[in-house]
């Protein structure tokens, strides 16, 4: 394709009047959604140069921003590249080649056995990440809960105690309360681009309930699961829990890191934080994205996409989800409302192929007996109300203040000595250390003065190529104690490390 056709292809596909329900997508959507499409089927060849912006809109009779906001979606999910001085162009995003055949799949390690425990659970408890403190500096993934808006909260919670029915107040059944299940569907669909109705979103507790109902539904003892390395540590305990044998794949600057050795031994799951890696902050690029997707279909593996904290991403737009690209049904997604509400909600969210909907709904019901429709109907009202929008811009904001003071911070104690990682995104950096810095040691010494942070080198499953560092969770603590708590901890550092 010329560049002086690419106006007349928008043009035929770009709709100006009004749809069917009387209404249309903003045409700068509807360029994106054009070229996207485009660049996927290769109706736009690699390498293309596409006209300048201003071109472009003076061809399409549009304003130069709405083009221009088309190009830095485009740019920002991989599909085009900017090159500087030379313009924009498609970019490359064929997916790896994929070697065919598949090996046996060996049963999971068994291990010595524990006084009173079976060996997984000798094994759950030896691994176990959880720590009896959950609030202060720097405890990675909590939200600041004191400034949710309670009196809002409480008003919608008198309002259903004054008209509480019976159904109410019992089990839930079918996949959890229908309003919120709508409402969240809504919500990823104009979020997250997630493909759903409210039939496919079944409500959980949470991350681990979903990957617990996941894993069990569609997982058998001895299956094998790609799982990032470094990676969540509840990911590796819930599914090590039940005999799954989790295979560690190392992550690099554009995610999963797929070996040809490993392509050789298809899993039967695939689980992976796309969006926004866990610990690192990398960001999955468009290319490896499509190779999953090209994999798991080949392979007939389910892929688990946990999106934990994609509402907060400071200086860029969200990037859309990997289920959303998914055409051929081989992908679940997990979220949840404890980091953009309050952990102790327990409320959380599984997207999965329509073929599966009814059997995962009856399957929650029969594992875990659901309730919480109460409050279910206090979050719906939450949601359909604005007043969840409102406070995640809020606390949006907040957290990008607090992130600046954090890495002010940083750079006041060590400039440029340490670097960080995962700071555009969520509610925790990494702060890297020397590989002969006792990561462990100084988050042991942390702990008796008061101060909660977590090591990297913890979150990895192959310990010999494992990073060493610090979790650091910044959204919890006020600003004024950024500075402060951080002074304490360079001090423990510095007295751990050898070369300081």
């Amino acid at each position: 394709m010329r560049i002086a056709s690419l106006a007349d292809f928008l043009l035929q596909r770009i709709d100006r009047g009004l749809g069917a329900n009387g209404q249309r997508q903003p045409v700068n959507r509807q360029i994106y959604h054009v070229l996207r499409e485009a660049v996927w089927s290769h109706a736009l060849p690699v390498g293309l140069q596409l006209p300048s912006s201003r071109y472009l809109a003076l061809e399409l009779a549009v304003s130069r921003n709405t083009v221009t906001y088309a190009y830095e979606q485009l740019i920002s999910e991989g599909y085009l590249e900017a090159r500087p001085g030379a313009g924009t162009f498609v970019a490359d995003t064929v997916p790896d080649r994929i070697p065919g055949g598949a090996d046996s799949v060996p049963g999971p390690a068994r291990q010595g056995d524990a006084i009173g425990l079976s060996r997984r659970g000798a094994t759950l408890l030896g691994q176990a990440g959880v720590n009896n403190l959950q609030w202060g500096a720097f405890m990675p993934g909590i939200p600041d809960v004191t400034l949710f808006p309670n009196k809002i909260w409480s008003r919608l919670q008198n309002k259903h105690w004054r008209r509480s029915r019976a159904d109410m107040l019992t089990y839930a059944q079918g996949g959890g309360y229908l309003p919120l299940r709508e409402a969240i569907a809504d919500y990823l669909r104009v979020a997250r681009s997630v493909n759903c109705t409210a039939d496919q979103v079944i409500v959980t507790t949470g991350i681990h309930q979903s990957m617990d109902l996941a894993a069990r539904l569609l997982g058998d003892v001895g299956d094998r699961a790609w799982v990032e390395d470094p990676c969540y540590w509840g990911t590796r305990s819930v599914l090590q829990s039940l005999g799954i044998e989790t295979v560690p794949i190392p992550v690099d600057g554009e995610g999963m890191q797929l070996r040809p050795e490993d392509l050789r031994h298809p899993p039967r799951f695939i689980v992976a934080t796309p969006s926004h890696q866990y610990p690192l902050g990398t960001v999955m690029s468009l290319s490896r994205r499509r190779t999953l997707l090209d994999y798991a279909a080949a392979q007939q593996a389910w892929i688990i996409e946990d999106d934990y904290d994609s509402e907060f991403r400071y200086g860029s737009r969200p990037l859309p989800s990997l289920q959303g690209m998914d055409s051929r049904q081989r992908v679940l997604y997990m979220g949840t409302f404890s980091k953009t509400i309050f952990p102790g909600l327990r409320i959380g969210y599984l997207v999965v192929p329509e073929a599966l909907a009814p059997l995962c709904a009856t399957g929650l019901s029969e594992l875990y007996r659901g309730g919480q429709i109460f409050t279910q109907a206090i979050l719906t009202d939450f949601m359909s109300e604005g007043h969840f929008a409102s406070h995640i811009r809020r606390m949006r904001m907040l957290y990008a203040e607090r992130l600046l003071l954090l890495r002010a911070a940083i750079q006041e104690h060590f400039g440029d000595t340490l670097g960080t990682s995962g700071g555009e995104a969520g509610l925790h950096l990494a702060l890297c250390l020397p590989d002969d810095c006792d990561d462990r040691a100084i988050c042991q010494a942390a702990g008796a003065q008061g101060l909660i942070v977590r090591p990297l080198s913890r979150y990895y499953m192959d310990t010999a190529g494992g990073r060493r560092g610090l979790m650091l969770g910044y959204a919890s603590v006020p600003n004024e104690q950024i500075g402060p708590a951080f002074a304490r901890l360079a001090a423990i550092i510095r007295a751990h490390w050898p070369a300081a």
